[in-house]
Protein backbone atom coordinates (compact mmCIF):
# COMPACT_ATOMS: atom_id res chain seq x y z
CA UNK A 1 0.00 0.00 0.00
CA UNK A 2 1.42 3.03 -1.46
CA UNK A 3 1.99 6.54 1.18
CA UNK A 4 -1.07 8.56 1.85
CA UNK A 5 -0.30 11.47 0.23
CA UNK A 6 -0.98 14.93 2.46
CA UNK A 7 -3.35 16.67 -0.15
CA UNK A 8 -5.16 13.06 -0.29
CA UNK A 9 -8.94 12.42 0.47
CA UNK A 10 -10.35 9.18 0.93
CA UNK A 11 -12.07 6.89 -1.93
CA UNK A 12 -14.99 8.42 -3.16
CA UNK A 13 -14.88 12.01 -1.03
CA UNK A 14 -15.04 15.15 -3.10
CA UNK A 15 -14.88 18.64 -2.05
CA UNK A 16 -17.19 21.37 -2.32
CA UNK A 17 -16.31 24.50 -3.30
CA UNK A 18 -17.51 28.05 -3.07
CA UNK A 19 -19.33 28.22 -6.28
CA UNK A 20 -21.00 24.93 -6.12
CA UNK A 21 -21.38 25.34 -2.29
CA UNK A 22 -23.75 28.27 -3.17
CA UNK A 23 -26.34 26.26 -5.70
CA UNK A 24 -26.36 23.88 -3.12
CA UNK A 25 -27.78 26.21 -1.10
CA UNK A 26 -29.82 27.65 -3.91
CA UNK A 27 -31.40 23.77 -3.99
CA UNK A 28 -31.77 23.74 -0.07
CA UNK A 29 -33.99 26.66 0.02
CA UNK A 30 -35.64 26.77 -2.83
CA UNK A 31 -36.78 23.12 -2.21
CA UNK A 32 -37.64 23.86 1.44
CA UNK A 33 -40.41 26.38 0.41
CA UNK A 34 -41.81 24.46 -2.55
CA UNK A 35 -41.86 21.44 -0.07
CA UNK A 36 -43.25 22.92 2.72
CA UNK A 37 -46.07 24.30 0.99
CA UNK A 38 -46.85 20.88 0.01
CA UNK A 39 -47.62 19.89 3.56
CA UNK A 40 -44.16 18.12 4.44
CA UNK A 41 -41.79 18.58 7.30
CA UNK A 42 -38.18 17.78 7.67
CA UNK A 43 -36.66 15.63 9.24
CA UNK A 44 -33.02 15.31 9.84
CA UNK A 45 -31.68 11.73 11.42
CA UNK A 46 -28.05 10.61 12.82
CA UNK A 47 -25.33 10.18 10.30
CA UNK A 48 -24.37 6.98 11.96
CA UNK A 49 -26.92 3.79 12.90
CA UNK A 50 -26.37 0.48 14.19
CA UNK A 51 -25.35 -2.25 11.97
CA UNK A 52 -28.62 -4.84 12.93
CA UNK A 53 -30.92 -2.33 12.64
CA UNK A 54 -30.47 0.12 9.45
CA UNK A 55 -27.01 -1.89 7.94
CA UNK A 56 -29.28 -5.00 7.18
CA UNK A 57 -32.42 -3.29 6.88
CA UNK A 58 -31.23 -0.73 4.20
CA UNK A 59 -31.35 -2.40 0.74
CA UNK A 60 -27.80 -1.11 0.20
CA UNK A 61 -25.29 -4.06 -0.49
CA UNK A 62 -22.99 -4.78 2.80
CA UNK A 63 -20.17 -4.21 0.46
CA UNK A 64 -20.95 -0.17 0.10
CA UNK A 65 -21.54 0.26 3.41
CA UNK A 66 -19.02 1.95 6.02
CA UNK A 67 -18.52 0.17 9.12
CA UNK A 68 -17.89 1.57 12.85
CA UNK A 69 -17.31 0.33 16.01
CA UNK A 70 -17.80 2.27 18.89
CA UNK A 71 -16.52 2.37 22.69
CA UNK A 72 -19.04 -0.75 23.37
CA UNK A 73 -18.35 -2.94 20.68
CA UNK A 74 -21.52 -2.51 19.12
CA UNK A 75 -20.82 -2.32 14.98
CA UNK A 76 -22.05 1.06 13.52
CA UNK A 77 -22.64 2.37 9.75
CA UNK A 78 -22.81 5.44 7.77
CA UNK A 79 -26.27 5.99 6.62
CA UNK A 80 -26.27 4.63 3.34
CA UNK A 81 -29.76 6.23 2.97
CA UNK A 82 -32.36 8.26 3.97
CA UNK A 83 -35.28 6.25 3.56
CA UNK A 84 -34.61 3.25 5.88
CA UNK A 85 -33.77 5.63 8.73
CA UNK A 86 -36.81 7.53 8.24
CA UNK A 87 -38.76 4.34 8.41
CA UNK A 88 -37.32 3.45 11.94
CA UNK A 89 -38.16 7.06 13.22
CA UNK A 90 -41.44 6.72 11.80
CA UNK A 91 -42.67 2.96 12.82
CA UNK A 92 -41.05 3.95 16.54
CA UNK A 93 -42.24 7.43 17.12
CA UNK A 94 -44.41 9.70 14.43
CA UNK A 95 -47.01 7.22 13.69
CA UNK A 96 -48.08 7.08 16.57
CA UNK A 97 -48.99 10.93 16.69
CA UNK A 98 -49.47 11.16 12.98
CA UNK A 99 -50.81 9.02 10.33
CA UNK A 100 -50.67 9.14 7.57
CA UNK A 101 -47.00 11.29 7.33
CA UNK A 102 -45.46 13.04 4.95
CA UNK A 103 -41.49 14.13 5.85
CA UNK A 104 -38.82 15.63 3.70
CA UNK A 105 -35.01 15.86 4.11
CA UNK A 106 -31.99 17.47 2.46
CA UNK A 107 -29.16 14.82 3.77
CA UNK A 108 -25.77 13.26 3.34
CA UNK A 109 -25.80 9.41 2.87
CA UNK A 110 -22.31 7.37 2.43
CA UNK A 111 -21.94 4.45 -0.04
CA UNK A 112 -17.95 3.07 0.11
CA UNK A 113 -16.23 2.41 -3.39
CA UNK A 114 -14.00 -0.53 -4.22
CA UNK A 115 -12.36 1.67 -6.33
CA UNK A 116 -11.81 4.89 -7.96
CA UNK A 117 -14.39 5.11 -10.90
CA UNK A 118 -15.26 8.60 -10.35
CA UNK A 119 -18.60 8.15 -8.17
CA UNK A 120 -18.48 9.85 -4.87
CA UNK A 121 -19.05 7.93 -1.58
CA UNK A 122 -20.78 10.59 0.01
CA UNK A 123 -23.19 12.77 -1.50
CA UNK A 124 -26.45 14.88 -0.75
CA UNK A 125 -29.92 14.03 -1.21
CA UNK A 126 -33.32 15.56 -1.46
CA UNK A 127 -36.50 13.88 -0.93
CA UNK A 128 -40.31 13.61 0.47
CA UNK A 129 -41.80 10.54 1.78
CA UNK A 130 -45.01 9.84 2.25
CA UNK A 131 -45.90 6.86 4.81
CA UNK A 132 -49.26 5.30 6.10
CA UNK A 133 -50.98 5.71 2.47
CA UNK A 134 -51.52 2.53 0.68
CA UNK A 135 -53.53 4.16 -2.39
CA UNK A 136 -52.70 5.32 -5.92
CA UNK A 137 -53.30 8.57 -4.28
CA UNK A 138 -49.94 8.16 -2.65
CA UNK A 139 -48.08 7.19 -5.41
CA UNK A 140 -49.39 10.11 -7.78
CA UNK A 141 -48.76 12.67 -4.73
CA UNK A 142 -45.24 11.57 -4.86
CA UNK A 143 -44.67 11.75 -8.58
CA UNK A 144 -46.38 14.59 -9.35
CA UNK A 145 -44.44 16.56 -6.47
CA UNK A 146 -41.21 15.27 -7.69
CA UNK A 147 -41.74 16.97 -11.26
CA UNK A 148 -43.12 19.95 -9.53
CA UNK A 149 -40.05 20.27 -7.42
CA UNK A 150 -37.90 19.73 -10.39
CA UNK A 151 -39.44 22.45 -12.43
CA UNK A 152 -39.29 25.04 -9.28
CA UNK A 153 -35.64 24.35 -8.98
CA UNK A 154 -35.59 25.07 -12.74
CA UNK A 155 -35.15 21.95 -14.67
CA UNK A 156 -35.83 22.48 -17.97
CA UNK A 157 -36.00 19.41 -19.78
CA UNK A 158 -36.92 16.05 -17.95
CA UNK A 159 -38.69 12.93 -17.97
CA UNK A 160 -40.29 10.31 -15.84
CA UNK A 161 -40.23 6.51 -16.27
CA UNK A 162 -42.31 4.26 -14.41
CA UNK A 163 -42.49 0.68 -13.55
CA UNK A 164 -43.84 -1.61 -10.65
CA UNK A 165 -41.32 -3.86 -8.94
CA UNK A 166 -44.81 -6.56 -8.22
CA UNK A 167 -45.70 -6.81 -12.17
CA UNK A 168 -42.27 -7.19 -13.16
CA UNK A 169 -41.51 -9.96 -10.64
CA UNK A 170 -45.30 -11.81 -11.71
CA UNK A 171 -43.98 -11.50 -14.94
CA UNK A 172 -40.66 -13.22 -14.44
CA UNK A 173 -42.41 -15.70 -12.14
CA UNK A 174 -44.72 -16.27 -14.63
CA UNK A 175 -42.56 -17.77 -17.08
CA UNK A 176 -39.55 -19.07 -15.57
CA UNK A 177 -38.55 -22.21 -13.24
CA UNK A 178 -37.37 -21.02 -10.42
CA UNK A 179 -36.39 -18.30 -7.94
CA UNK A 180 -32.77 -18.29 -9.09
CA UNK A 181 -34.25 -17.41 -12.92
CA UNK A 182 -35.90 -14.73 -11.43
CA UNK A 183 -33.37 -13.43 -9.57
CA UNK A 184 -30.79 -13.64 -12.53
CA UNK A 185 -33.68 -12.08 -15.23
CA UNK A 186 -34.13 -9.18 -12.53
CA UNK A 187 -30.50 -7.93 -12.13
CA UNK A 188 -29.84 -8.09 -16.07
CA UNK A 189 -32.92 -5.52 -16.21
CA UNK A 190 -31.47 -3.58 -13.60
CA UNK A 191 -28.29 -3.30 -15.41
CA UNK A 192 -30.13 -2.41 -18.37
CA UNK A 193 -28.39 -5.32 -20.11
CA UNK A 194 -31.01 -5.92 -22.77
CA UNK A 195 -28.89 -8.00 -24.54
CA UNK A 196 -27.69 -10.41 -22.04
CA UNK A 197 -30.88 -10.63 -20.85
CA UNK A 198 -31.90 -12.28 -24.59
CA UNK A 199 -29.09 -14.33 -24.63
CA UNK A 200 -30.17 -15.66 -20.74
CA UNK A 201 -33.32 -16.55 -22.01
CA UNK A 202 -31.63 -19.08 -24.94
CA UNK A 203 -28.97 -20.02 -21.37
CA UNK A 204 -31.64 -21.02 -19.71
CA UNK A 205 -34.46 -24.21 -19.57
CA UNK A 206 -37.41 -22.73 -20.52
CA UNK A 207 -39.99 -23.43 -22.86
CA UNK A 208 -40.61 -21.69 -26.17
CA UNK A 209 -43.95 -20.33 -24.71
CA UNK A 210 -41.93 -18.81 -21.59
CA UNK A 211 -39.25 -17.07 -23.54
CA UNK A 212 -41.84 -16.21 -26.27
CA UNK A 213 -43.76 -14.16 -23.31
CA UNK A 214 -41.12 -12.48 -21.88
CA UNK A 215 -39.46 -11.51 -25.17
CA UNK A 216 -42.49 -9.87 -26.17
CA UNK A 217 -42.69 -8.18 -22.42
CA UNK A 218 -39.84 -6.51 -23.29
CA UNK A 219 -40.93 -5.08 -26.41
CA UNK A 220 -44.15 -4.17 -25.49
CA UNK A 221 -42.50 -2.11 -22.51
CA UNK A 222 -39.61 -0.63 -25.43
CA UNK A 223 -42.65 0.54 -28.05
CA UNK A 224 -44.81 1.59 -24.75
CA UNK A 225 -47.28 -0.21 -25.58
CA UNK A 226 -51.01 0.89 -24.25
CA UNK A 227 -51.15 -0.44 -20.22
CA UNK A 228 -53.91 -2.61 -21.38
CA UNK A 229 -51.70 -4.95 -23.52
CA UNK A 230 -49.98 -6.17 -20.35
CA UNK A 231 -52.36 -7.69 -19.07
CA UNK A 232 -52.10 -11.08 -21.20
CA UNK A 233 -49.06 -11.73 -19.24
CA UNK A 234 -51.00 -11.44 -15.70
CA UNK A 235 -52.71 -14.10 -14.14
CA UNK A 236 -56.94 -13.00 -12.86
CA UNK A 237 -54.95 -13.01 -9.58
CA UNK A 238 -52.52 -10.25 -10.12
CA UNK A 239 -54.73 -8.02 -12.76
CA UNK A 240 -55.20 -6.10 -9.41
CA UNK A 241 -51.40 -4.76 -9.41
CA UNK A 242 -52.17 -3.12 -13.53
CA UNK A 243 -55.64 -1.79 -11.65
CA UNK A 244 -53.50 0.42 -9.47
CA UNK A 245 -50.77 1.33 -12.71
CA UNK A 246 -53.67 2.50 -14.78
CA UNK A 247 -55.23 4.58 -11.59
CA UNK A 248 -52.18 6.13 -11.39
CA UNK A 249 -51.66 7.06 -14.90
CA UNK A 250 -55.27 8.37 -14.83
CA UNK A 251 -54.57 10.94 -11.76
CA UNK A 252 -51.70 12.06 -13.29
CA UNK A 253 -52.76 13.26 -16.31
CA UNK A 254 -55.38 14.91 -13.84
CA UNK A 255 -52.41 16.42 -11.95
CA UNK A 256 -49.76 16.56 -14.91
CA UNK A 257 -49.36 19.89 -16.84
CA UNK A 258 -47.50 18.03 -18.79
CA UNK A 259 -48.41 14.31 -19.09
CA UNK A 260 -45.87 13.70 -21.53
CA UNK A 261 -43.40 14.14 -18.97
CA UNK A 262 -44.55 10.05 -17.60
CA UNK A 263 -43.92 7.29 -19.49
CA UNK A 264 -44.29 3.45 -18.32
CA UNK A 265 -42.11 0.86 -18.92
CA UNK A 266 -42.56 -3.00 -16.62
CA UNK A 267 -38.58 -3.97 -17.11
CA UNK A 268 -37.82 -1.22 -15.02
CA UNK A 269 -36.16 -2.72 -11.63
CA UNK A 270 -33.63 -1.21 -9.03
CA UNK A 271 -31.16 -2.66 -7.12
CA UNK A 272 -33.23 -1.37 -3.72
CA UNK A 273 -35.28 -4.88 -2.98
CA UNK A 274 -37.74 -2.74 -0.52
CA UNK A 275 -39.62 -1.39 -3.89
CA UNK A 276 -42.25 -4.10 -4.45
CA UNK A 277 -44.72 -1.65 -6.33
CA UNK A 278 -44.71 0.82 -8.00
CA UNK A 279 -41.47 2.69 -8.71
CA UNK A 280 -39.90 5.47 -11.19
CA UNK A 281 -36.31 6.88 -12.31
CA UNK A 282 -36.29 10.68 -13.71
CA UNK A 283 -33.92 11.53 -16.42
CA UNK A 284 -32.72 15.07 -17.15
CA UNK A 285 -30.61 16.27 -20.39
CA UNK A 286 -27.41 16.57 -19.49
CA UNK A 287 -26.95 13.77 -17.40
CA UNK A 288 -26.16 10.26 -18.71
CA UNK A 289 -27.33 8.71 -14.72
CA UNK A 290 -30.89 8.89 -13.43
CA UNK A 291 -30.86 11.81 -10.96
CA UNK A 292 -33.63 11.04 -9.00
CA UNK A 293 -35.91 7.53 -8.62
CA UNK A 294 -38.35 6.58 -6.11
CA UNK A 295 -41.14 4.43 -5.31
CA UNK A 296 -43.02 1.80 -2.98
CA UNK A 297 -41.60 0.07 -0.15
CA UNK A 298 -44.42 -1.02 1.84
CA UNK A 299 -42.62 -4.35 2.76
CA UNK A 300 -39.86 -2.25 4.41
CA UNK A 301 -42.17 -1.33 7.17
CA UNK A 302 -42.53 -5.06 8.03
CA UNK A 303 -38.81 -5.17 9.17
CA UNK A 304 -39.92 -2.03 12.28
CA UNK A 305 -43.30 -4.11 12.64
CA UNK A 306 -45.79 -2.06 11.03
CA UNK A 307 -48.39 -2.75 8.51
CA UNK A 308 -48.41 0.41 6.54
CA UNK A 309 -48.15 1.85 2.87
CA UNK A 310 -45.40 3.77 2.22
CA UNK A 311 -43.98 5.97 -0.99
CA UNK A 312 -41.05 8.20 -2.04
CA UNK A 313 -38.19 9.70 -3.69
CA UNK A 314 -34.95 10.67 -3.56
CA UNK A 315 -32.73 13.24 -6.12
CA UNK A 316 -29.01 13.06 -6.43
CA UNK A 317 -28.30 16.52 -5.74
CA UNK A 318 -24.63 15.85 -7.03
CA UNK A 319 -26.39 15.50 -10.50
CA UNK A 320 -28.80 18.00 -10.13
CA UNK A 321 -26.68 20.04 -10.47
CA UNK A 322 -24.97 18.28 -13.51
CA UNK A 323 -28.35 19.64 -15.02
CA UNK A 324 -29.86 22.85 -13.34
CA UNK A 325 -28.56 26.26 -15.02
CA UNK A 326 -26.50 28.12 -12.49
CA UNK A 327 -28.74 29.85 -10.13
CA UNK A 328 -26.61 31.43 -7.82
CA UNK A 329 -26.94 35.65 -8.25
CA UNK A 330 -24.25 37.48 -8.55
CA UNK A 331 -23.40 40.24 -6.22
CA UNK A 332 -21.68 43.18 -5.73
CA UNK A 333 -18.50 41.92 -3.58
CA UNK A 334 -16.37 45.14 -2.07
CA UNK A 335 -13.01 44.98 -0.70
CA UNK A 336 -11.94 47.28 2.04
CA UNK A 337 -8.12 47.49 2.08
CA UNK A 338 -6.71 49.45 5.08
CA UNK A 339 -3.03 50.39 6.52
CA UNK A 340 -1.85 50.24 10.16
CA UNK A 341 -3.73 52.87 11.84
CA UNK A 342 -6.78 52.77 9.89
CA UNK A 343 -9.35 50.04 11.32
CA UNK A 344 -11.53 51.69 13.40
CA UNK A 345 -12.60 54.08 10.31
CA UNK A 346 -12.35 51.33 8.14
CA UNK A 347 -14.25 48.64 10.40
CA UNK A 348 -16.80 51.72 10.76
CA UNK A 349 -16.90 52.10 6.92
CA UNK A 350 -17.65 48.49 6.35
CA UNK A 351 -20.49 47.82 9.07
CA UNK A 352 -22.07 50.87 7.37
CA UNK A 353 -21.91 49.22 4.06
CA UNK A 354 -22.93 45.42 5.86
CA UNK A 355 -25.89 47.62 7.18
CA UNK A 356 -27.41 48.12 3.41
CA UNK A 357 -26.91 44.24 2.74
CA UNK A 358 -23.31 44.69 0.84
CA UNK A 359 -21.38 42.07 1.04
CA UNK A 360 -18.13 43.58 2.28
CA UNK A 361 -13.84 41.75 2.75
CA UNK A 362 -12.19 43.86 5.63
CA UNK A 363 -8.06 43.22 5.05
CA UNK A 364 -4.93 44.80 6.79
CA UNK A 365 -3.30 45.34 3.42
CA UNK A 366 0.15 44.66 4.57
CA UNK A 367 -1.41 40.93 5.28
CA UNK A 368 -1.18 40.60 1.50
CA UNK A 369 1.28 38.80 -0.38
CA UNK A 370 0.15 39.75 -3.95
CA UNK A 371 -2.17 42.98 -3.65
CA UNK A 372 -2.68 42.76 -7.31
CA UNK A 373 -4.02 39.71 -7.87
CA UNK A 374 -5.99 39.73 -4.63
CA UNK A 375 -8.06 43.10 -5.79
CA UNK A 376 -8.78 40.98 -8.49
CA UNK A 377 -11.53 38.60 -6.53
CA UNK A 378 -13.71 41.73 -5.85
CA UNK A 379 -15.45 44.39 -7.98
CA UNK A 380 -14.98 47.08 -6.11
CA UNK A 381 -12.05 48.44 -4.29
CA UNK A 382 -11.76 50.98 -1.35
CA UNK A 383 -8.21 51.95 0.22
CA UNK A 384 -8.35 53.48 3.73
CA UNK A 385 -4.39 54.87 4.42
CA UNK A 386 -3.02 57.93 5.06
CA UNK A 387 -4.10 59.70 2.47
CA UNK A 388 -7.85 59.08 3.10
CA UNK A 389 -10.45 56.88 1.53
CA UNK A 390 -9.60 56.03 -1.72
CA UNK A 391 -11.38 53.52 -4.65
Amino acid sequence: MSKIQMFEKPLGMRDSFPKVFEQKEYIRSTARDFIRNKGYDFIKTPSVEYFETIGKASAIDESSLFKLVDNQGEMLVLRPDMTTPIARIAASKLLKEKNPLRLAYFANVFRAQQQEGGRPAEFEQLGLELIGDFSAYGDSEIVNAAAELLKALGVESFRITIGHAGILTAILENNTNNQEQVSALRQLLVEKNFVGFEEMLEELQLTEEQKGQLTRMVESSIEASPLQNFRTFLTDEQQVLLDHVETLQKLLNVQLSDPLLISFDFTLASHMSYYTGMLFEIHAAGSGFPIGSGGRYDELFRLFDEEVGATGFGIRVDRLLEVLPDKTVKEKHTLILFEEGFYQKSNELAEERRSKSERVTLQYAASVLDLDVFKQNFDEVIMVSEGGSLT
